[in-house]
């Protein structure tokens, strides 16, 4: 398995910034690594992907030499673990709630001692079985696999300490839009009541030793770096429309030139 970059800068407490896709092109993969971005979010909970073309994607992250973090469907082993035999160095995992289910996704991310994955020697972040012992690349992926947890309900925000005792877990992350109609205000992450629970849950975070997580856009990243923010992501479409906004609040007003017809 090779080095996971982005987990390295995570441990040296630099900020990672990442680029969420739901559709299955390995050119925008190529594309956000040429713009500057550390790793990609694969969702799988809300997009198209499917297996082959979570690989694909991870081929392209690899040959751009940033880092394949995929979300699975669900908190389950069997949702989980192909996702890594494929080549995401690590898992975005939903809908955490308790210790419990943190634990749970630790265990399906890491091989004996730490957890209970299945062993297949033949993948490809296993070199196909054919350079080195199995025993040498579980140690390896056990190192280098990074584990995401989503809170993202009143539940995970009222059950955070417990989730923060779970060991294994690498970043914490606080999911807006889901733990906003949770606590009854579907569409609105900025309702009072939802951003002092956010408030409330980073400082947990962070005075925990932690690492905090959270989406961002060009409106919030540098609020969310000054309140210690070091995993965050922006969504394709959300980094597609700021840049057309900007582009037609630059033509907007200009006349054109048109030529006869």
């Amino acid at each position: 398995m090779k080095t996971n970059r982005m987990k390295q800068k995570l441990l040296a407490r630099e900020p990672v910034f990442g680029l969420s896709m739901m559709i299955p092109s390995p050119q925008v993969v190529e594309m956000a690594a040429e713009l500057g971005f550390d790793w990609v979010l694969l969702d799988c909970e809300h997009g198209t992907l499917s297996m082959e073309s979570v690989e694909l994607l991870c081929m392209a992250a690899d040959a751009q030499g940033i880092t394949p973090i995929a979300r699975p469907a669900v908190n389950a082993p069997e949702a989980i673990a192909p996702l890594l035999d494929r080549g995401a160095m690590g898992v975005q995992v939903p809908h955490v709630t308790s210790g419990a289910d943190a634990r749970r996704a630790v265990e399906a991310v890491k091989f004996y001692p730490q957890g209970k994955r299945g062993m297949a020697a033949g993948t490809r972040p296993s070199q196909y079985g054919l350079s080195g012992s199995v025993a040498a690349y579980a140690e390896q992926s056990n190192h280098e696999s990074l584990v995401c947890v989503q809170l993202e309900e009143l539940a995970a925000i009222q059950n955070a300490d417990e989730i923060l005792a779970v060991d294994g877990v690498d970043v914490f992350f606080i999911g807006p839009s889901d733990l906003s109609q949770s606590m009854g205000f579907i569409g609105r992450p900025d309702a009072p009541e939802v951003k002092s629970a956010i408030a409330q849950t980073l400082d947990k975070i962070v005075a925990a030793g932690k690492l905090p997580g959270m989406p961002g856009t060009t409106q919030s990243v540098a609020t969310l770096r000054e309140r210690g923010v070091l995993y965050i992501y922006t969504h394709l479409p959300v980094l597609l429309a700021s840049g057309a906004r900007e582009f037609f609040l630059a033509a907007k007003g200009k006349n054109i030139a048109r030529k006869p017809s």
